[in-house]
């Protein structure tokens, strides 16, 4: 006998979800592993209880603390105002890490100001912290209040508490936000239509608001939110030096973040040191900046995808290489490499001819370690400084003296440096920024050149102290490689060997190979397996792997396994920074032995990162989708009895559904997911081909699931049923009309919604009547079923024929049974219906959770001291309601059509 298709379906979505769960329970250690040191604080807290009802009624739910470090900060107000906005369910006292950095930091010892801020008349910071948009912008008035006039104040939130700070602007009062793990652009659980108009609402400030706001996000280490919600969606407007009225607006992942390149965890973000000592510093500085507090943001929470302003080039002067003492010509076709340097000279490595360079772009690639570029480098005082420049003979003649101008930087950045053979980043440990080297790139211009006169790059190096070392030479701009496409690496891989294993840098472009956050490739070194790893070059080949305008990923080139991901593009998410088809790519830096006995790389896809990215992205869209299922059951079941038909129960909707229904929809879902559809509906990949299984995929594990929650909920049901016949109860007398007991208990219901519980908490209660009463019925049916079962005796009765002569004849009372059959019929399809209502209650429960969850937790924190602030709208519940209760007492006519 085969298996029923329902019975197939819910097994295989299992196993199904099994795979995904264990693909994704090993993405954050895989992709992007964390390294973080702990911060350590000696904290306190002082309760501002004259923050109370006379600011705001909901002092009584919430409350606003002002931390201090115990032996560092006095008890009273001293500084610059910081408002800490913690997330759901997060508390105030995940302030402490951030601010006690910044006291440390402010104070060289308890009591004495540090050196550098003492000379600048900087303040120290005063964080409080609390939550909730009306209660915050009480708070903000009260904490001003406690400050000189024109005291401006800095904002920072977490995770969902930077929703809330996004949505506080404009204010000429607040300086500066900065959230950290925030989903901008993409609420966690999309159940909630307030959430919705939130979103729109902070949409708009983020387009128009002058307020500057940064976004720090984790990576794909963060497993609570997907970090491409956390980008901006402002991103695309770019600040520029042109245009300083445009708003600031900044997404820095910290997988970029100079001095931590590490991917950070949702709850880590606030306590990963280096993270948090920088976001500190800078709240310092915006403090008594009167300068573009955007340029200040920029500086301390730096990623590398922007220059800073100290790489202006303009600052450095042209000038004439007259004294042949001053510098050096290096010989042709060699890096310049500079160990253990001490004092200034300038080196000049020979450029080719101006018409190679047409043909074959190149870059200008210097690399700078234990010192600074353009004012650029380590936290550290190292005297070591360099800059580039492009110098031309002065004239044809052999002994033309060099005259020099400065090369702008198409980028300036600090990557990290890890020392090889050590696991990046170190766990628990993390990178030791003083180590990371200083990287200058710039375009070598090939035209406006006279033919003869000779070129060279000039880095100049100046007050070495024999610790730095510096390493410049030219490289080509990049290397494509066309020959795979993204369909290719799904069951194979492309080899790449290297066709220059001395550059110092090599940029791989693969434009037929897709970038998405659904999809992740590995990257695996071929090399001598008898070869061991180079050991101690200045610069251990590290791949840059930036995958987005504001991502990008450090990887040591030994390691074993790399995986190379993307947030952006991203189902659901509209980015106008990322294109429709963004190609792979990702170059790797070497101090000029990028072989270090490698031969080349492959490239494929890792089935296992992938299946785990879409585990974690299309959580909500299979809840959605088996709503769908249950509905597309139920009234196909509805269908049936429009027909004449008996009204199926629920196990033989799902049989129907899985034997029929089931194919037309996996044919169909399959054929949408080619439309190009908007980056909100559907699947959410604007029609891309190479996604479309994902739809028929979503909705054969939804099917699945729907079939198992009805396993659930009839072994959910099995005790509710048992007390119920163990209870004796029997339903009250059925009416036709309405009663008037309905009509007084829904009013006082429908009130109670709309001054006190959220209609979602309604919801709940209308689900588990709706259970009992289905438990209920369920026992009766099963006593209807048998007692049809059993044979009745049909009484004989004596009549007279036409000749007057009695016969025996039978006479049973025909109307009597046929009534009893059809009012037997109709209970039993008024219970199939209830049954069916259930099947679809129950997976609307999921969109009602969070709701009462964050009203189940003010109940246990505030108690019933303050009505809850939740969607009081009755309406959105109330055809359950009416429907659930009609349930409870009619067994045969609630769903009858009427004509």
């Amino acid at each position: 006998m085969p298996l029923p298709h329902s019975l197939i379906l819910g097994c295989l979505s299992l196993v199904a979800l099994a795979i995904f769960y264990f693909a994704a329970s090993d993405i954050a250690e895989d992709l992007s592993p964390q390294g973080c040191r702990m911060s350590w604080m000696s904290p306190s807290y002082v309760l501002q209880n004259e923050f109370n009802t006379s600011w705001t009624p909901l002092a009584r739910r919430y409350s606003l603390s002002l931390y201090r470090e115990v032996g560092w900060d006095s008890s009273q107000i001293q500084g610059t105002p910081v408002l800490f906005i913690p997330g759901n369910a997060g508390s105030s006292h995940q302030v402490r890490s951030i601010a006690s950095s910044a006291t440390r930091q402010f104070f060289a010892s308890p009591g004495v100001v540090a050196p550098e801020f003492a000379s600048r008349n900087l303040k120290p910071l005063d964080f409080f912290a609390d939550s909730q948009i009306k209660y915050t912008t009480h708070a903000i008035s009260y904490i001003l209040s406690l400050y000189p006039a024109h005291t401006q104040i800095i904002i920072m939130g977490h995770s969902m508490g930077g929703i809330v700070a996004t949505a506080l602007p404009p204010s000429l009062n607040i300086s500066g936000i900065i959230t950290m793990s925030t989903p901008h652009t993409l609420p966690p659980a999309r159940f909630d239509s307030r959430l919705e108009k939130i979103y729109k609402k902070n949409q708009e400030t983020l387009r128009e608001a002058s307020t500057p706001i940064l976004s720090l996000c984790g990576g794909a280490t963060d497993m609570m939110i997907p970090s491409e919600s956390c980008i901006l969606p402002v991103d695309a407007v770019p600040r520029t030096s042109d245009d300083p009225e445009l708003p600031f607006r900044r997404t820095v992942f910290a997988s970029a973040l100079e001095g931590a390149w590490t991917g950070v965890g949702h709850r880590e973000m606030v306590w990963c040191h280096q993270v948090r000592w920088r976001v500190a510093r800078a709240a310092l500085e915006l403090g008594v900046s009167t300068s573009r507090k955007g340029d200040i943001l920029d500086h301390w929470l730096r990623d590398g995808h922007t220059l800073p302003p100290v790489a202006d080039t303009t600052a450095l002067k042209a000038f004439t290489l007259d004294d042949p003492t001053t510098y050096q010509i290096m010989p042709p076709a060699n890096h310049l490499v500079l160990l253990r340097h001490k004092g200034s000279k300038t080196f000049l490595l020979p450029l080719p001819r101006a018409e190679r360079l047409i043909e074959t772009p190149m870059k200008a690639v210097v690399f700078v370690g234990r010192g600074k570029i353009l004012g650029l480098g380590p936290m550290a005082d190292v005297p070591l400084h360099a800059s580039v420049f492009l110098c031309l003979a002065s004239s044809l003649v052999e002994e033309g003296t060099p005259e020099c101008t400065p090369l702008h930087p198409s980028l300036l950045k600090v990557i990290p440096n890890p020392i090889p053979g050590t696991t990046f980043p170190l766990p628990n440990e993390g990178s030791d920024e003083s180590a990371g080297v200083v990287v200058f790139e710039a375009d070598v211009p090939a035209e406006g050149v006279a033919k003869g006169v000779k070129r060279w790059l000039g880095v100049r190096a100046e007050d070495g102290d024999g610790m730095g070392w510096v390493v410049g030479g030219l490289s080509l701009h990049e290397e494509v490689i066309g020959a795979p496409s993204t369909l290719s690496l799904l069951f194979g891989k492309t080899d790449v060997l290297f066709t220059d294993k001395t550059a110092l840098r090599s940029h791989f472009v693969f434009p037929n190979v897709l970038s998405n956050a659904l999809v992740v490739y590995r990257y695996s070194a071929i090399r001598p397996s008898d070869d061991p790893w180079c050991s101690d070059p200045l610069v251990a080949p590290m791949i840059s792997h930036t995958s987005h305008p504001v991502e990008t990923h450090y990887f040591p080139a030994n390691a074993p396994r790399i995986l190379l991901h993307s947030h952006a593009p991203a189902p659901y998410v509209a980015s106008s920074l990322a294109t429709p088809h963004t190609p792979l790519n990702f170059v790797i830096y070497s101090s000029g032995t990028v072989g270090c006995n490698m031969l080349g790389f492959s490239i494929t896809v890792d089935w296992s990162a992938t299946l785990g990215r879409w585990a974690s992205r299309y959580f909500t869209t299979l809840a959605s989708w088996a709503v769908g299922v249950a509905a597309t059951i139920v009234f196909t079941a509805w269908g049936a009895g429009d027909r004449g038909l008996a009204m199926m129960s629920v196990q033989e909707s799902l049989a129907y559904y899985g034997r029929y229904t089931f194919q037309k929809l996996m044919l169909a879902s399959f054929v949408v997911a080619f439309v190009a559809l908007p980056v909100h509906h559907y699947i959410g990949t604007g029609g891309e081909p190479l996604f479309a299984p994902l739809a028929p995929l979503l909705l054969f594990i939804a099917s699945g699931l729907v079939n198992v929650s009805w396993w659930v909920l009839v072994c959910f049901i099995w005790p509710f049923e048992r007390l119920s016949s163990v209870s004796g109860r029997s339903k009250a007398q059925e009416s036709v009309g309405v009663r008037r007991s309905t009509l007084v208990s829904m009013g006082l219901i429908f009130a109670f919604i709309f001054v006190f519980v959220p209609w979602q908490v309604a919801y709940l209660g209308c689900w588990l009547i709706h259970l009992i009463t289905c438990a209920s019925s369920t026992r009766q049916i099963a006593h209807l079923t048998s007692a049809s079962t059993r044979v009745t005796a049909i009484p004989l009765v004596r009549i007279a024929d036409a000749d007057g002569d009695a016969k025996a004849e039978e006479t049973p009372n025909h109307n009597h049974e046929a009534q009893a059959a059809t009012l037997r019929q109709r209970k039993i399809d008024n219970h199939n219906h209830n049954m069916h209502l259930l099947l679809l209650m129950t997976w609307l429960l999921p969109f009602v959770a969070p709701v009462l969850a964050v009203w189940v937790r003010t109940l246990l924190t505030a108690g019933l001291t303050t009505p809850f602030d939740g969607d009081h709208d009755f309406l959105n519940v109330a055809p359950f309601l009416i429907l659930v209760d009609f349930a409870s007492w009619n067994t045969t006519t609630l769903f009858e059509r009427q004509r």
